[in-house]
């Protein structure tokens, strides 16, 4: 076990004009380590900062129109699929053992009427999503957190 890991993510953050991109990041800064008395495991410790956890059930069919996450926040896929649309025309889709980065704060509204970004369901059955909500302020750049 030498060799870091690289576990992939989303990230939904907005640029200096207010539009909301999606990036494909990796988390790289990897400590190999045990909890306790366990075996070492590879941990990636997040910068502490208070935190929400909430759990979302987004019936089939379900579509958010255009709108921001409500702070930086963590998205992880339990169960289903689902579906997340920049304002640049990004649109990717996740399912369980993928997640995002939704810190899309503080978009303009375009002449189209997008901001932020649109999601939805994909599938005959429901998403199952947790999320970490952090409150903390956005950064505008992708991939910050490795």
């Amino acid at each position: 076990m030498t060799d870091k890991p690289r576990v992939p993510y989303w990230h939904l953050w907005a640029d200096d004009n207010g539009v909301s991109h999606q990036t494909r990041c990796e988390l790289t800064d990897w400590d190999l380590k045990g909890v306790g008395n366990a075996a070492p495991q590879w941990n990636n410790t997040q910068e502490r900062s208070d935190a929400t956890v909430v759990f979302t059930v987004q019936p089939v069919g379900w579509v958010g129109e255009w709108h921001e996450n409500p702070s930086p926040q963590w998205i992880v896929p339990l169960s289903g699929r689902w579906w997340v649309e920049a304002m640049d025309g990004t649109r990717i889709e996740m399912g369980p053992g993928e997640f995002s980065l939704g810190e899309d704060q503080d978009c303009r509204q375009d002449a189209s009427g997008r901001k932020g970004h649109r999601a939805g369901t994909i599938g005959d059955q429901p998403a199952v999503l947790m999320t970490v909500r952090r409150h903390v302020p956005p950064v505008r750049r992708p991939c910050h957190l490795k």
